[in-house]
């Protein structure tokens, strides 16, 4: 049986691969979602959240049924994912009061669950 030689310790030593460049394509689709995250930071999407706030009476529509007297406790939510949608995002009738615990918890487990909130059961709109 042959020798066995010592492989160098070396990083340069092992074998290298070539990492796949990045694609267009990726860059096109985290740029598109680096763009409607800017759309929450907009005195447009300030308005309309206290406006649906207010619509909503500061209260949770989740099914908890909690009014909320501190309104940075409450979330203007999305009742179907915009994914990107302009019209979908800024459309009133698609927001929703929630407290911010509900929306962290629940919501976001059931969209991951579901692939939507709507589709999850309990909800108001399902």
């Amino acid at each position: 049986m042959g020798r066995l030689t010592q492989v160098g310790s070396r990083p340069s030593s092992a074998p290298r691969r070539i990492a796949a460049p990045l694609g267009a394509d990726r860059d096109q689709r985290r740029d598109k979602v680096l763009a409607w995250r800017a759309w929450y930071k907009t005195a447009r999407w300030q308005r309309l959240r206290w406006d649906v706030l207010v619509r909503d009476g500061f209260t949770c529509r989740c099914g908890c049924g909690l009014m909320e007297a501190d309104s940075s406790q409450l979330v203007a939510d999305h009742i179907r994912p915009h994914r990107g949608d302009e019209a979908l995002f800024w459309d009133p009738s698609n927001l929703q009061c929630l407290r911010k615990a509900c929306h962290d918890r629940a919501k976001q487990a059931a969209e991951r669950r579901a692939g939507g909130w709507g589709k999850s059961p309990g909800h108001p709109t399902a």
